[in-house]
Order: C-alpha cells, then sequence, then structure tokens
C-alpha cells in the first residue's frame, strides 16, 4: 500500500503548476506570485481581512472571475484564508511572504524617485 503524505499543504506545495516544468519550490512561488492579481491580492490583504467586494474594490474592480481563481490559488498554496463572517486574510505563512517583499517594496519606492 502507498504511503500516504503526512502534510498535504507540503504536497500541494511541492506539486507542479503551469509554466514548471522543474517543480523547484522557487519556480514554483514565482509562477504563483507571478499570476495577474496574486500579489496585488497579498497586499491588499496586509492590514486587515476584506470581503470579496471590498477586495474587488481595493483591486481596481478586477474581475470577479480572476479575483475568485486567484483567492483559490493562494488558499491552496497556504497564503490565505477565509474566515467567515470576516472576509480573507493572510495567513502566518501569507505575513511571512509578505515580510520578505517590503524590502523590495523600499527599494521600488527608492528607484522611482531617481
Amino acid at each position: 500500500m502507498p504511503k500516504q503524505p503526512s502534510d498535504p499543504a507540503k504536497t500541494r506545495r511541492e506539486r507542479r503548476v503551469r509554466g514548471s516544468r522543474s517543480g523547484r519550490p522557487i519556480m514554483v512561488l514565482l509562477d504563483l506570485l507571478g499570476r495577474r492579481w496574486s500579489l496585488r491580492i497579498l497586499w491588499e490583504l496586509r492590514g486587515q481581512p476584506l470581503t470579496s467586494r471590498a477586495l474587488r474594490q481595493a483591486c481596481d474592480e478586477a474581475s470577479p472571475t480572476v479575483l475568485q481563481t486567484r483567492l483559490t490559488d493562494l488558499r491552496q498554496a497556504g497564503f490565505v484564508e477565509l474566515v467567515p463572517g470576516d472576509g480573507y486574510r493572510l495567513t502566518a505563512l501569507g505575513r511571512e511572504l509578505l515580510e520578505t517583499f517590503l524590502p523590495l517594496h523600499r527599494f521600488a519606492e527608492r528607484w522611482r524617485k531617481n
């Protein structure tokens, strides 16, 4: 009998995704974050949970279909969770990911001024 994976979330993260032949974690992560609206969703959730409607407004009225697809992707990756009555929010892993982007954000702000 085949051995069952002990961590289903880890199995999801290791799965090959669109555009990744290698399945290497960095390539899988960059593929996910490079999908339209993924980073924007993470950024908009940085301060507080948002409902689908509020998130759509924060994302410049992005297509509800695309936003729901990205939210599903981000939930499956473990970065976002849906809290009934509260909306979508970052998980601890999502907050950690966002923290890694803050130096890049600061760099972009400096770069913009040059």
